[in-house]
């Protein structure tokens, strides 16, 4: 099973498209995992250049809106659609809104299905507060209902929401673990969904509990056999990164700290493989 470590274009947005790819070549990154620039030029360059490189991109679909079903699935694929444009290895959806009914969010698994088979693409539902997989008790009947949804794994969402480490969710989170195709890899912890600093000793406990999941749908991963896993650092800027006051100063360097995140998850790959 080949593993490829993805850098976040989050908060590296005001980086010019090619700087920020030879940043992540040199950086050691395998790929990229980013939503498709707006701008039609950079999106070009960004094709062009991600293509030359050699490097995977998991792109984001993030942009879909509509506060009613009807409207948000009109917009739902109109941006998956858009995203085909730079040939992803899969699609990373934040999908639906966490008031849609269960029908409704159905319904948009519906769509991401029969889109997924007519394109030939793998769509990933990500556990996301304030979309269809906001938590493990929504997202258990989902599972229940909807037997091959897909999900990219980022369980920092779901111990913000539920205030705790899933003690209460063990049969979800591993029913998830067995979904996921894609890896957020965020510390989270019961108040937040990110810690301000993995490489503070006073955050190990939440973060050797990720490390154990991670390990976890590593292993799994491998013993079904698939020829790919993608996982994505994705520590972000402000206001997912903790800031000083006064000033708004974040308290450490987004880069860094993914960096280090990629090493850790070196250290976690290599005794697997």
């Amino acid at each position: 099973m080949q593993i490829k470590i993805l850098c976040t274009r989050w908060g590296h947005e005001n980086i010019p498209i090619e700087a920020f790819l030879e940043k992540v070549i040199s950086a050691g990154y395998d790929g990229v995992d980013s939503w498709l620039p707006e701008n039609k030029n950079d999106r070009k360059v960004f094709i062009k250049r991600s293509k030359e490189l050699g490097l995977p991109i998991v792109v984001q679909q993030h942009q879909a809106k509509g506060a009613d079903i009807r409207t948000f699935c009109r917009s739902f694929e109109y941006h998956l659609n858009a995203a085909m444009e730079c040939e992803p290895v899969i699609i990373n959806s934040h999908s639906g809104r966490d008031f849609f009914t269960i029908n409704e969010q159905l319904a948009i698994i519906d769509a991401a299905e029969n889109f997924s088979a007519e394109n030939n693409i793998v769509i990933a539902h990500e556990t996301h507060r304030g979309r269809i997989g906001f938590s493990p008790g929504n997202a258990k009947e989902l599972f229940k209902l909807r037997p091959s949804m897909k999900v990219t794994a980022d369980f920092s969402h779901w111990v913000c929401v539920t205030e705790s480490y899933l003690e209460g969710f063990k049969e979800t989170v591993n029913e998830a673990i067995r979904r996921t195709v894609h890896i957020h890899a965020r510390v989270g912890f019961p108040e937040g969904p990110q810690i301000p600093d993995p490489r503070l000793p006073e955050w190990a406990e939440p973060l050797n509990y990720f490390t154990g999941l991670w390990s976890g749908i590593i292993r799994g991963k491998k013993a079904e056999g698939i020829s790919l896993l993608t996982i994505t650092t994705e520590f972000g800027p402000p206001p997912y990164m903790w800031t000083t006051s006064p000033g708004n100063t974040p308290v450490a360097s987004q880069w860094e700290v993914n960096l280090f995140m990629m090493h850790l998850l070196r250290d976690i790959i290599a005794p697997q493989q």
